[in-house]
């Protein structure tokens, strides 16, 4: 009855968009939570926010191994592709060592498929298709590690609620408590179906820190425009000169 659980990624397996009073919670300890309901759970948390892969793999996968994990979530990606080194065979590279690493350590692994998170911003076609082709390719090498390792996942993309406003917090980046609630709710139908037995987190809200427009304009100055600004830096130039040659294209064939 005793189960391990250790959580490797970003910002979104930190717990932001769920915050409680100290800090933040979010999917990954909400579902540790439940599992505490029959078993006694050792949850290490070693996610950092805006890691990339490679910060996984050189920051956090030795203390995520060295926690013998019976579950392992690994869950990163997105920030790869909005920095301008972003390099397809170095993120499949690294995504398949730590799940080799952590399945090696006798861990059945927790990933996830990602969503177009153009459609969530809001972003025009011209910006939103060249970054879901980046997620594609993030989702591809998932794809193969999933086939490689087994373990349980989610499809993003595949669920209608992520595309409502109530599932994300105020930047449309990181889920709201009741994104959080919803993955963690996902992920513990996925576990129970596998033979795991104990109560699944609730969907309702409890617990979390009340927040009203006050406490969200709070966040995009502390959190969100900094992140905005970081990204810009890496993201702009890219997407602009995607933009243009996309738009280039557009022109020339209609000439044709």
């Amino acid at each position: 009855m005793y189960l391990r659980f250790a959580a490797l990624g970003d910002s979104a397996t930190v717990g932001l968009g769920d915050p409680v009073p100290g800090g933040w919670r979010g999917w990954s300890r909400l579902l540790s939570g439940a599992l505490a309901t029959s078993y006694d759970v050792s949850y290490c948390n070693v996610a950092v926010s805006g890691a990339t892969s490679s910060d996984v793999l050189h920051g956090q996968l030795d203390d995520a191994v060295a926690h013998r994990p019976d579950l392992a979530s690994l869950i990163v990606g997105v920030n790869d592709t909005m920095r301008a080194g972003w390099d397809p065979a170095r993120l499949r590279e690294e995504l398949m060592t730590c799940a080799e690493a952590l399945t090696g350590a006798g861990a059945t692994l927790l990933t996830a498929r990602f969503h177009d998170h153009g459609a969530v911003f809001g972003l025009p076609g011209v910006l939103r298709r060249p970054l879901h082709a980046r997620i594609q390719v993030v989702n591809d090498v998932y794809d193969e590690v999933h086939a490689e390792f087994g373990g349980h996942r989610i499809d993003l993309a595949a669920r209608i609620d992520v595309f409502e406003r109530g599932f994300w917090s105020v930047d449309r980046l990181h889920p709201s408590e009741l994104g959080h609630r919803a993955l963690a709710r996902a992920y513990a139908d996925l576990l129970s179906a596998a033979g795991l037995d104990f109560e699944p987190p609730s969907l309702a809200a409890a617990g979390g820190q009340p927040l009203g427009w006050r406490q969200d304009l709070s966040w995009m100055v502390r959190e969100g425009a900094p992140w905005v600004g970081r990204r810009g830096r890496d993201l702009g130039p890219w997407a602009a000169r995607m933009a243009w040659d996309e738009t280039r294209r557009r022109r020339t064939a209609a000439r044709s």
